[in-house]
């Protein structure tokens, strides 16, 4: 072709909009793609000479449960079994703002335990300190009992579950090592436990608290020991339910007549 209609047929493919070279070829849209190259892989790398070792011993793993009975067991004293449980893991310590131990008067020979912190408990680190627990306060004043010095309170568990939920039968069967040891040191004359929670962890029962309420039992505790236990409903139970109030009122009582030596728990 002359150098004119080269230049000719280059002006004219301008005037189409052709104005860059991609290749010096046409490519065929119609022939088939050509096969892919194969993947070039990474020599492997030398494997290292093996050095003979002597072998590690096997791991024992305790189970938590098995390990808060050990540490609730070597307690001897109320600080140290407040310091066990405040080292044992559990999902509720990580959700939780205070340990809730005890409060009132260890000494008092009257024990009252209950299921599980509150918001205010956990807020404050003192078990029934909430409404639930200022409304039992004005119960046990109606018999003559005073918190600084006529009782002494705790719970099965001592955080406060998230959004104040039932404790699982998980949490409960791992601090329950911990509230027997409480009661073993602080040898109460008589124990209250306050809702189904505390009554059927402590009692062994599977009668709800309707059914348990109203008498004395005997607890089972650490050694051979059995210490007489009163079930009875929550104050947080009574506040929804006042109808219940009048069982709760006899309960009571008869609690205020053994302690004045005039009932004798079975």
């Amino acid at each position: 072709m002359e150098r004119d209609e080269l230049l000719a047929a280059l002006r004219l493919q301008m005037e189409w909009g052709a104005d860059e070279a991609l290749a010096e070829l046409p490519v065929d849209r119609f022939a088939a793609p050509p096969p892919a190259p194969a993947p070039v892989l990474p020599a492997a790398a030398p494997r290292p000479a093996v050095v003979p070792t002597l072998a590690a011993p096997a791991l024992s793993l305790v189970p938590a449960p098995a390990a808060a009975a050990r540490l609730a067991a070597e307690a001897q004293d109320l600080a140290a079994l407040k310091a066990a449980i405040a080292a044992t893991e559990s999902p509720l310590r990580d959700t939780a703002t205070n340990l809730v131990f005890a409060d009132g008067n260890p000494d008092s020979g009257l024990m009252m335990i209950g299921e599980a912190p509150g918001a205010d408990e956990d807020r404050l680190g003192r078990p029934f300190v909430g409404v639930s627990g200022q409304f039992l306060d004005r119960m046990l004043a109606s018999i003559g009992l005073e918190r600084s010095r006529d009782f002494y309170l705790s719970n099965i568990l001592p955080w406060r579950p998230p959004g104040n939920r039932t404790p699982t039968d998980a949490e409960i069967t791992l601090f329950t090592p911990f509230i027997l040891r409480h009661i073993a040191l602080v040898r109460p004359r008589h124990l209250v436990l306050l809702g189904g929670v505390a009554a059927k962890t402590l009692l062994r029962a599977k009668d709800g608290i309707t059914r348990l309420r109203g008498r004395w039992h005997r607890m089972e505790g650490e050694g051979g020991v059995s210490w007489p236990a009163l079930a009875t409903l929550h104050p947080a139970y009574l506040l929804r339910t006042p109808a219940a109030k009048k069982d709760a009122w006899a309960d009571l009582v008869l609690l205020r007549r053994t302690l004045d030596g005039r009932v004798t728990p079975s």
